[in-house]
């Protein structure tokens, strides 16, 4: 296929003409279609319908109806340090989601500091490093919270590790957010040397905190999957022990709004963390936990029901992924990575060009992801991001969907190349 760039201006005129006509075609319909956020669809969603049938509250003769067990039940911290590669000493369970995990710690550190420091909340700057494009919920955290926030550019193989050994001599830089396996929302999974140099570091801020967003731990696409080196395997060859806050849930693996999240880091970590739950709850909904462990039995049982859910989500990833190949593949408009594994695709098209193309999308019925939002801010730099989350809508609705998105990616960007 022609690149754009090397068309005539009346090739481009004519090109316009023909995607209008498809675009008036979709816009006739008067679709509603949501590739907005990476919400499982209804598909996933009944495969742990088996959870609501379980009535059992009792474990090791404890009534789990009542008070207590602020760190949560034994079998669901040995089923996620199973996961995560600890030790269950090292687990705190939370509620629902990781998001109010990673809120929670970040509010700690703003009003009591790390491990006995300064409270980040007294200091006069707070900065936190943000691999992008990025997950929008962190920096929607970060910006609550009015700790300045830093782009760190992602690479094929993790973040700009040069950049970050740099950055990290500012005394003012207290931590990063990064989602280490199939990211958010490249899809990309760090490299077993990145994970080591992350591990390495040497921060001018002895209260330097990494939040190891694991949301994606098991959420494989293909069977040949990505391999992500645990970090706390390394972490103590460096005297790194503290430096790393993980989380993950179920939030993807069975219900949303109802599943339970899981808090892994050092001992002196958990140590502060439980200090600050002790004023903060009797405890997370330990029936709920329960209900888990026994959904799952194990880490095999995890991994088994994860299978499924890439059964249903494999062949909708394949069809936007073919869809921007059949469009947009040599036109030299538009690059992607085919993920292994995760909830999304991004997609970027010609600089300037990002914004135009959600308008357009919206106008024929299609929500996407606010185009800016995998940049802290708001702002992508070049206006050329694009996060696409095929996991919602049912097969055919998805289909229709990533049409409309490629003929819009098309039209915004021969607008921008007709009007020089």
């Amino acid at each position: 296929m022609a690149e754009y760039q090397k068309m005539t201006r009346e090739a481009l005129l004519a090109e316009q003409q023909m995607l209008l006509e498809r675009y008036k075609n979709y816009q006739a319909m008067g679709l509603k279609l949501d590739m907005s956020r990476g919400k499982p669809g209804k598909e996933q969603l009944d495969l742990s319908m088996a959870l609501l049938q379980d009535t059992d509250y009792i474990e090791d003769g404890i009534d789990l109806r009542n008070y207590g067990i602020i760190d949560g039940i034994p079998s669901c911290k040995k089923l996620f340090a199973d996961l995560l590669g600890v030790s269950p000493d090292n687990i705190l369970m939370g509620p629902n989601a990781s998001l109010s995990l990673m809120y929670d710690y970040i509010a700690q550190c703003c009003s009591h500091g790390v491990l006995g420091g300064t409270p980040w909340g007294k200091l006069p700057k707070v900065k936190f490093l943000c691999p992008v494009p990025g997950y929008d919920r962190h920096f929607t955290i970060l910006e609550y919270f009015g700790i300045e926030m830093i782009n760190v550019a992602m690479q094929s193989d993790g973040p700009d590790m040069d950049a970050i050994e740099e950055l990290i001599k500012d005394e003012a830089v207290k931590g990063m957010f990064c989602v280490p396996k199939y990211s958010n929302p490249q899809g990309i999974t760090y490299s077993d040397e990145v994970v080591r140099r992350i591990a390495a570091l040497k921060p001018a801020a002895k209260d330097f905190r990494i939040i190891w967003d694991n949301a994606y731990c098991i959420h494989e696409i293909y069977e040949e999957s990505d391999e992500l080196l645990n970090i706390f395997d390394v972490l103590p060859q460096y005297g790194n022990d503290d430096m790393v806050i993980e989380v993950c849930s179920t939030s993807k693996m069975t219900f949303p709004g109802a599943g339970i999240s899981a808090l892994a880091a050092s001992d002196a970590n958990i140590a502060d963390i439980r200090n600050r739950l002790n004023c903060q709850t009797i405890s997370y909904d330990k029936m709920n936990q329960h209900r888990h462990a026994k959904f799952f039995g194990d880490v095999e049982g995890m991994k088994a029901h994860m299978q499924k859910h890439a059964a249903i989500l494999k062949p909708k990833f394949e069809m936007v992924l073919d869809h921007l190949e059949n469009e947009l593949g040599g036109k030299g408009i538009a690059s992607w990575i085919k993920p292994r594994g995760g909830y999304f695709i991004s997609l970027d098209v010609m600089n300037g060009c990002a914004k135009r193309t959600g308008e357009l999308c919206r106008e024929a019925g299609v929500v996407l992801t606010t185009v800016g939002a995998t940049y802290p801010y708001g702002k992508d730099p070049n206006n050329s991001n694009i996060r696409i989350a095929p996991s919602l809508p049912p097969v055919e609705e998805l289909d229709l969907a990533a049409q409309i998105l490629c003929v819009s990616v098309r039209l915004a960007c021969l607008e921008k190349l007709l009007a020089k």
